[in-house]
């Protein structure tokens, strides 16, 4: 999907300073998977932060280990094989990780809520929407049968589902992709969470639709005043509802800034080849770009920066030391030995 940039007409990037506290920080993270085949080093020391009503879009192929931190976040690892040896999630000042599994279950789904990116797969195909969607009041409030499908009713409307009153009791097969996604949006916002995080939430669906749901998601953040992490691989998708964007790499973070300078100057050489590999309309006929190589096996991540076998600009000095995320300019960081030039062009 293209979009435009909040450099060219999009809207205008709020001030730095206009969100409080975080909501979440995630600190020097570190997931494991332990294998017959070895250590997976899924995520390696990661640290980003999203305050009320800010939208965080984490960026990177597949593989790059987004997916991963945001289930350590949410608490659904599977445990083994997963380990989190080090690292501190913490939720309005509370370390999650510390927490009993009755607490954070009080945590997850009522202050920190999760939308899948198959909402196919995510929905019961035996039950209805509207008792998937009315299971949340009635677990988590105690609400009656008759009530929780008022509220299903009320929540689908919400996220402009037609007729509602009339297919709360259809079932998820009779719905397409972009209503599907729809209720796992209206199934995330039932209890009103401080902080939604979607994963990828527009696989799989055509770019009209994907624009549909993107600003049903800016327009309900803006309405909770929720944080927003948006997990993709699309930097397209995000140029016009991120305040600010975290790329990962191989289980790292390699470059955060906020949205618009981001995309006007990138100052590592993957974001520069994630946004050189966004499709144009100024360059209709020509040979689309592509970085070159795959990401690497997280079982050998190869030594110094994990990007320099695919990287343009690698020098002697990123096949042996992994360079730290430096400070660029104030809110922008670039895990790059040779930022400057790569800021420079």
């Amino acid at each position: 999907m293209t979009s435009n940039s909040k450099t060219s007409g999009g809207p205008a990037p709020r001030p730095a300073d206009e969100h409080g506290a975080p909501l979440l920080e995630v600190r020097d993270l570190h997931v494991e998977f332990h294998t017959r085949d070895g250590v997976v080093k899924a995520v390696n020391g990661v640290n980003y932060s999203v305050a009320a009503g800010e939208t965080l879009a984490v960026l990177g192929e597949s593989g790059s280990g987004k997916s991963v931190t945001a289930q350590a976040v949410m608490g659904i690892l599977d445990m083994p094989p997963a380990k989190i040896p080090q690292g501190e999630i913490l939720f309005r000042g509370q370390d999650m990780l510390k927490m009993s599994g009755e607490a954070r279950r009080k945590i997850r789904g009522a202050k920190i809520a999760m939308i899948f990116q198959d909402a196919l797969s995510s929905l019961n195909p035996v039950l209805s929407v509207g008792y998937q969607l009315g299971e949340m009041f009635r677990v988590h409030q105690g609400m009656s049968k008759k009530d929780a499908t008022a509220k299903a009713i009320e929540l689908m409307d919400r996220v402009k589902i037609p007729a509602a009153k009339n297919r709360v009791h259809d079932f998820p097969h009779q719905f397409s992709g972009g209503m599907r996604q729809r209720i796992m949006i209206a199934m995330a916002l039932a209890l009103e969470p401080d902080l939604i995080i979607a994963d990828e939430p527009t696989t799989a669906l055509d770019v009209t639709v994907q624009a549909q749901v993107m600003d049903l998601l800016a327009e309900l953040q803006r309405e909770f005043t929720m944080g927003l992490i948006l997990i993709t691989h699309d930097l397209g998708v995000v140029a016009d509802v991120a305040d600010k964007i975290a790329v990962m790499y191989a289980g790292r973070i390699v470059e955060t800034a906020p949205v618009h300078e981001l995309y006007k100057n990138p100052a590592h050489p993957y974001t520069r080849g994630l946004l050189d590999s966004i499709p144009r309309l100024d360059q209709k006929g020509q040979e689309l770009y592509a970085i070159k190589g795959l990401p690497p096996n997280l079982l050998n991540v190869p030594q110094g920066c994990a990007f320099n076998p695919r990287c343009p600009k690698a020098q002697d000095i990123c096949r042996t030391e992994l360079p730290p995320l430096a400070e660029v300019a104030p809110g922008r960081q670039s895990a790059c030995h040779f930022w400057k030039e790569t800021v420079n062009g």
